[in-house]
């Protein structure tokens, strides 16, 4: 069954009553993202971390999820390529260089996460689970207690469209269809699972065309265009907020850098595909908009451009004077304190180690 269009799905144009603050400060947090991502590429070259994934290409449609939710009252379980939606949710780049370069202060897992493994309780960000799709049950989970709680909240997971040919996925999605949860999934279709194309991911046109298989809407957009995809995202919250149940988004995007940092896209990608992919940028197509509504000009462009790269700087240099954590501390922290693993842990010793008196 053919996936819905966004005239078919959104009810009202959402992006209109975004301010001009709120425009520009997309527009920054675009940039923020995209400097970001390029100085964990130049660290990893340069031997300074040891891995790092890209959502370079795929910004719209993540800071439109970010925006479209309420951080700290939604729950978010992110994609590892999301650095744009865990930065509009409230993460700052100096706790993602945190977790990049593993040091104790990590907010996330203290260090013990690999990199672009996001998480924030505070933000109700969710931590990456490693196994590819894992995050899809556990936001319909979350999803489930929200409605048996009568929480008036969201759960939202992000993925990209190889993760859909996993048995998580289809579990995730059915269970949250078959008890109308308030539950959004957003599949971030940037044509390849690593190195397979999208032809050999699934015999459909999309993610979205399985959705009335599980008893929901699914919707198909220009993941690259930001006003787009924060109508049909904002679609969603609302309708999944007032009890209207779940959504399946499908965000048609770019992935403009290789796999990840361990991936040479060189043997299975066509170089001429890839240079025609970068005029779909979404970066320069926000800029571009906002210079023509006449709230950026390229004197701002190149202030905010400076401002971004200096609060880099001086994020970088923050997780750099931080201390890497201990070994002995390597168990605490994992279960709630007086827990009875909690209690374990701690009477856990090294080998050769002495207990304490």
């Amino acid at each position: 069954m053919p996936a819905l269009s966004p005239q078919e799905f959104v009810t009202r144009d959402y992006a209109a009553d975004l301010s001009t603050d709120d425009l520009l400060r997309a527009h920054r947090l675009m940039l923020l993202s995209r400097k970001l991502d390029e100085r964990c590429w130049i660290l990893h070259r340069q031997g300074k971390i040891a891995f790092h994934i890209s959502g370079i290409g795929q910004e719209a449609c993540q800071l439109a999820a970010g925006l479209a939710l309420q951080a700290g009252r939604d729950y978010y379980f992110p994609h590892y390529r999301d650095i744009v939606t865990v930065l509009a949710l409230g993460l700052r780049p100096a706790d993602i260089f945190l977790g990049t370069y593993g040091k104790a202060a990590d907010p996330g897992s203290g260090g013990r996460q690999m990199p672009n493994h996001y998480n924030l309780a505070s933000r109700r960000i969710v931590s990456v689970s490693s196994p590819t799709t894992t995050q899809v049950p556990q936001c319909a989970g979350v999803a489930f207690a929200i409605k048996l709680q009568g929480e008036q909240a969201v759960a939202m997971c992000a993925l990209g469209e190889g993760a859909t040919s996993q048995g998580d996925w289809h579990e995730g999605l059915n269970w949250a269809g078959v008890h109308k949860l308030p539950f959004i999934c957003l599949v971030e279709n940037n044509h390849y699972a690593i190195s397979v194309p999208l032809a050999k991911q699934m015999a459909v046109a999309g993610a979205a065309e399985r959705a009335y298989g599980y008893g929901m809407p699914g919707v198909t957009f220009d993941g690259n265009d930001f006003f787009e995809s924060y109508n049909v995202i904002k679609e969603a919250v609302e309708r999944a907020r007032r009890g209207d149940g779940p959504a399946l988004l499908e965000a048609i995007t770019t992935r403009l850098t290789a796999h990840s940092s361990d991936d040479d896209d060189r043997t299975y990608r066509d170089r001429a595909d890839l240079e025609a992919q970068k005029r779909r940028d979404p970066l320069p197509r926000l800029a571009g908009e906002l210079q023509q509504r006449g709230l950026l000009d390229d004197a701002a462009l190149r202030r905010i451009e400076q401002e971004v790269v200096a609060e880099i700087d001086q994020s970088q240099e923050e997780a750099l004077r931080a201390p890497y954590p201990q070994p002995e501390d390597a168990l605490l922290g994992v279960f709630e304190p007086g827990s009875v693993g909690d209690r374990a842990v701690r009477a856990w010793r090294w080998p050769g180690q002495a207990k304490e008196s």
